[in-house]
């Protein structure tokens, strides 16, 4: 199981449409909505790394409205 955490900050006025697209991205388990330095958390999680960074890649960062993102990958040790 591969877990991540997504910080995205959003266009000003985007907080809402890019919360309603990331509900409908499969590995998605959860968003909040942040107030400071970032817009939004994401959880992420998948059944392995490649299936959550494919997620990440390309179905989170290109959401209109994301102006950037910062990514935490759990490591199990």
């Amino acid at each position: 199981m591969a877990i991540g955490f997504v910080l995205i900050t959003t266009q000003p006025g985007s907080e809402s449409s890019v919360r309603r697209a990331l509900d409908g991205i499969q590995y998605v388990t959860d968003r909040w909505m942040l107030f400071g330095e970032y817009d939004l958390i994401a959880r992420v999680q998948a059944d392995d790394e490649y299936a959550l960074t494919r997620c990440i890649v390309e179905e989170i960062r290109i959401l209109e409205g994301i102006s950037d993102t910062k990514t935490l990958i759990g490591a199990e040790l």
